[in-house]
């Protein structure tokens, strides 16, 4: 019988069935071997790790004493005892309750091959302690040693101390775990899922509620209704017009656009990221309407000139919201000159530029859901744009997005916005950056 293809070194129930039912029938280590597919020392060792011992009840018939045939002791209830006394005439009384030099015979056959008494013809009658091998017994202690081996903490109190000193001050300052590992990998001598896991134990200062919230996301509500009204700002700038646009030009640079709210009727923040690289700008404007964007479009073209904006900026992909509904006055300069092309997304289909409404999240750390931003400046907006942008991502290999906009897009634009890198261990996401 071939062997099974692979590595297989642990034995299944099944097989363990084998195994005693091959020591019932008293066949070797090879027979059953072949019938398992697996080495015969590998059936062996099995045997010998978990056979179980089945003690005798001596209460019944106790087992012999192998100094039996040359025992010459007498007097064990005394030495003026020469006469058979009241507590020998008891029941169950026998010698080796006495007798400090009682040993039990011990049966030579399991210091050898097969090591059980499974198929021993003299297993019913035998008054010795017995070896015997139970697949069900064998298959249970194996599960139990695999999961108990793997439990505890693999490390020194020293090693726990080192991660702790590392891990906990830059989880406090609200950086990912994949950005403390783009930077920390070699200090680290364990994986994500040990980390994770160390934390859920508390075994570093850092609990769960220090890590970044799991964010769950309902499902989006699919709207039943059908507008039949059309939107004249669409026209030639839809969902279906921009991936025709995309087979015609593949290497077209991609920059999506949005806006987050802070508490109605306030300041807003204009969000654009460029997809080759996650790199994202944040603006601070004093309302959310179509002129507060047109002046941000504005003064980025004066201060990169209509070429170099031509360049960053080729295409825009964003929603349906008002202030984006004057595509004219974004696409063209004072002037009449073409700086740009708008599309826009199906209504109710944000999913369509997910790369942008994924990167809010890292907003929402620093300026959580219900937060005015009247209070702030763009200054403060950019510090936090530029924290934002020195996190590494795993979706970038470990880098950074400002690391890889220095490699894909015009560095003008770096001096222009004063776009800074931050030192990786002092990158905080936390809402004490602003304060």
């Amino acid at each position: 019988m071939n062997k099974s293809k692979g590595n297989q070194k642990h034995l299944t129930l099944s097989q363990r069935i084998e195994i005693e039912k091959g020591l019932n029938d008293g066949l070797s280590f090879a027979a059953i071997a072949r019938k398992t597919a697996k080495d015969p020392s590998t059936i062996s060792k099995e045997v010998r790790k978990h056979r179980d011992s089945r003690v005798r009840n001596d209460d019944f018939l106790a087992i012999p004493c192998s100094k039996k045939s040359k025992c010459n002791i007498r007097y064990l209830c005394g030495s003026e005892c020469g006469i058979m006394c009241k507590l020998c005439r008891k029941p169950k009384i026998t010698c080796h309750m006495y007798c400090d030099e009682y040993v039990p015979i011990q049966c030579q056959k399991l210091h050898k091959a097969p090591y059980v008494c499974n198929g021993c013809t003299k297993r019913i009658n035998c008054l010795l302690n017995k070896m015997v091998y139970v697949a069900k017994y064998a298959d249970d202690a194996y599960r139990d040693t695999l999961i108990s081996s793997r439990e505890g903490i693999n490390q020194t109190a020293e090693s726990i101390k080192v991660l702790d000193e590392l891990i906990s001050p830059l989880i406090q300052r609200g950086q990912s775990v994949a950005h403390i590992y783009a930077n920390h990998a070699q200090e680290i001598k364990c994986s994500r899922r040990t980390l994770y896991s160390y934390i859920d134990r508390s075994v570093f200062t850092v609990r769960n509620i220090d890590l970044r919230r799991r964010v769950k996301y309902k499902p989006r509500k699919k709207s039943t209704m059908c507008s039949t009204i059309s939107k004249a700002f669409r026209n030639e700038r839809t969902y279906d017009d921009f991936q025709k646009m995309l087979k015609e030009a593949p290497s077209v640079s991609i920059v999506e656009m949005d806006t987050v709210e802070g508490k109605k009727g306030g300041k807003v923040l204009l969000t654009m990221m460029f997809r080759s690289c996650s790199l994202m700008l944040i603006f601070l404007l004093d309302s959310k309407s179509q002129e507060e964007v047109k002046r941000v479009f504005d003064e980025l073209t004066n201060v990169l000139g209509v070429a170099v904006f031509q360049s960053l900026f080729p295409v825009i992909l964003t929603d349906n919201g008002a202030e984006f509904q004057d595509p004219f006055s974004l696409e063209c300069t004072g002037d009449g000159e073409i700086r740009t092309k708008v599309y826009y997304c199906n209504p109710h289909s944000s999913w369509q530029k997910g790369m942008l409404e994924k990167n809010h999240e890292y907003i929402r750390f620093v300026l959580p859901k219900g937060i005015s931003f009247d209070q702030y400046t763009q200054d403060d907006i950019s510090l936090m744009a530029n924290h934002i942008n020195s996190e590494a991502r795993d979706s970038l290999n470990g880098c950074t997005p400002y690391q890889l906009s220095l490699l894909l897009l015009n560095n003008q634009l770096h001096a222009a916005l004063f776009l800074q890198e931050v030192a990786p261990d002092e990158v905080t996401l936390r809402p004490n950056l602003l304060k």
